[in-house]
């Protein structure tokens, strides 16, 4: 049994008996089995090779019985790792015949994974360590055995087998990680003199696998790398350096970060947690609370950022969240399979958390937001410049810009004051409300333009005038009509470009600036169009366009209620198309639904009325015309 055998070992800790302090006093058993397969999955991974190479009967057999322990663990977990069996089996049939260690050792690592995720397991401390406490820690706790600088060169050293570690030694570290570190500060390994320290705390044993890995590395000198927390406990010092460059290892190691967007990741990991435990006592009511908490406290700040690097996860974490909160309405043992799977989400999400785009990159994501953000908004208010332009209703055409104008202006004050305006519930309730106030507006505006489109004798006295003769209420509607079709909009962008702001200020400035020009050469070509588009054409086109983005507002506007239960979950089986405001849910849909039928019910009815009149005028006509008996 060599140096490195000991901390080989360390995932085999996850099989001795949890105490009250060795472990999470939450944890439920089947999280004990979760993680008691993952560990000795680790240890198979590290060890089955060296065993397979020594060709050691006693060897062989025990890496015989952990597969086969690691079965048995699955097996007791259930339907959560059903799906894992086979391939566990398929390991077992090659262990027990001793073949192929480095196809057994991949293997296994990809299981541990993949468990991890399923099983919604946590690998890293909930704050940044204190390497301070740690290394009082350590000369208390471990020093007497592996000497006040960590080398195992302690006189007693030698009367042990395996000999404590030498924590500057390369070959020990490349194969050891914060993770592996605290779980075995946590049990102890079995077979050796290496005893667990349940009496310490949970940030106690963080703090004290964090400063081991420091202990080989000079001075830091210069900034680390961002690097989340999530990565770093989770990373050897190879995978480090070969990462970030061996000169930034010691500062990386020696400088943790301490990152707000990952603070708040791990809030609503915090709150999901809460959510199970809750809903595994049969509070259905406290574990929905608990993940309504986790979005909007945790999730949803970061969520800018998250989405600019990677919007298939974030469309991921919200359709769970959504399904973990129906399932704790509906108290369904669900809710424990869905929290397991939110939780894995949240730490591919917290993997990823350090990273910062470049100037480049948020110049261009800047420039894609004001586009996607303003496309609509825009088109709405150039359909109206256009018809007012073609009514020669200029007085009007001044109402219009101000509304705009106006929301622009609540845009700009959100960014510059987004972080109390728009945080957590305050942002959905603020696009929810505006959107659906945006809908009875647009559709408004809808009628209003079809109404006009079959006055011709309302047209020829705008013409004769050169005013709107639209009214004071008229007035009015133009200028809400305007102000809340962008206001949702401005809103909305404020809070994407204030996370972009944090990557890169600069990126954002360049990128509004060309979005502003892109939209301002929009509006001005849909106005051109528009005005020498016949009129009857224009209103026609102008009316749909109001009704299918009024039709996609109160999709997106209802569903932003829904996140922060305003309104109540009624999934259905269909597709989701965020861009459009469709979601798969019943509260949202339907009304859709309605909304985009009335219209065509009404040209319908409509139509049939003129056909009637039109029949009955040539029964008169015909009647009119007959000789006289």
């Amino acid at each position: 049994m060599n140096t490195t055998r000991a901390f080989a070992l360390l995932s085999l800790l996850v099989a001795l008996p949890f105490t009250a302090k060795a472990a999470d006093e939450s944890a439920s058993s089947e999280g004990r089995t979760w993680h008691r397969l993952v560990g000795i999955l680790q240890y198979l991974q590290a060890d089955y090779p060296a065993a397979v190479e020594s060709q050691s009967e006693f060897e062989l057999a025990e890496q015989r019985s952990f597969i086969a322990e690691a079965v048995t663990a699955a097996q007791e977990i259930g339907p959560g790792a059903a799906p894992f069996l086979s391939k566990l089996r398929d390991v077992q049939a090659r262990v027990e015949h001793g073949k192929d260690p480095e196809g057994v050792s991949r293997d296994c690592g990809a299981l541990v994974e993949n468990l991890v995720l399923a099983g919604g397991l946590a690998r890293s401390p909930r704050h940044p360590p204190d390497l301070a406490r740690g290394k009082q820690l350590f000369q208390v706790s471990c020093a007497a055995c592996h000497g006040p600088e960590g080398k195992g060169d302690m006189p007693i050293a030698a009367t042990m087998e395996p000999k404590p570690a030498n924590f500057h030694d390369a070959e020990v570290m490349a194969g050891l990680m914060p993770y592996k570190a605290f779980n075995t500060i946590s049990f102890g390994v079995p077979g050796t003199a290496m005893p667990g320290f349940p009496t310490l705390s949970e940030e106690e044993r963080w703090s004290l696998a964090f400063y081991l890995f420091t202990l080989r590395q000079p001075p830091c000198e210069g900034t680390p790398p961002t690097v989340s927390l999530e990565r770093l406990a989770t990373a050897t010092d190879p995978e480090m350096a070969a990462e970030h460059g061996e000169k930034n290892l010691a500062c990386l190691r020696r400088k943790l970060p301490d990152e707000n967007e990952e603070r708040l990741l791990l809030t609503a990991r915090t709150h999901v947690e809460d959510a199970l435990r809750k809903g595994a006592s049969g509070d259905s009511m406290g574990a929905r609370n608990a993940l309504l908490e986790a979005y909007l406290n945790g999730m949803e700040p970061v969520e800018v950022k998250l989405r600019a690097r990677n919007p298939e996860l974030v469309a991921k974490l919200e359709k769970r969240f959504l399904a973990a909160r129906l399932a704790a309405e509906r108290g369904t043992p669900q809710l424990q399979d869905e929290g397991r799977e939110l939780l894995s989400l949240l730490d591919q999400a917290r993997r990823g958390s350090g990273t910062s785009a470049d100037m480049v990159s948020v110049l261009w994501l800047t420039l894609l937001i004001l586009l996607r953000e303003g496309f609509e908004a825009t088109i709405i208010v150039a359909a109206l410049l256009a018809a007012l332009k073609k009514m020669k209703a200029m007085e009007q055409v001044r109402v219009v810009h101000a509304g705009w104008m106006s929301a622009l202006v609540m845009g700009t004050v959100a960014f510059l004051f987004g972080q109390r305006l728009l945080a957590g519930a305050n942002r959905e309730l603020l696009e929810g409300f505006a959107a659906l106030a945006a809908v009875g507006m647009l559709v408004y505006a809808a009628l209003w333009l079809n109404a006009r489109s079959n006055m011709s004798r309302f047209m020829g006295e705008l013409r004769q005038k050169m005013q709107g003769a639209l009214g004071s209420g008229s007035t009015l509607g133009l200028f809400m009509i305007a102000f809340t079709s962008v206001l949702r909009e401005s809103f909305e962008t404020a809070v994407f470009l204030q996370g972009l702001a944090l990557d890169s200020a600069t990126g954002v400035a360049w990128g509004v600036l060309a979005g502003a020009v892109a939209m301002v050469v929009l509006v001005v070509f849909v106005n051109r169009v528009g005005y020498r588009l016949p009129m009857k054409t224009l209103f026609n086109a102008s009316t749909v366009v109001l009704l299918a983005t009024a039709v996609m507002l109160l999709g997106k506007g209802l569903h932003a209620l829904q996140e922060v239960a305003l309104l109540p979950l009624a999934p259905i089986p269909f597709v989701t198309v965020d861009m459009l405001g469709v979601y798969p849910d019943a509260v949202s849909l339907v009304p859709q639904l309605l909304l985009a039928l009335i219209p065509v019910a009404y040209v319908v009815l409509r139509r049939m009325r003129n056909t009637r009149s039109s029949s009955s005028s040539s029964e008169s006509d015909g009647n009119a015309g007959a000789p006289l008996a």
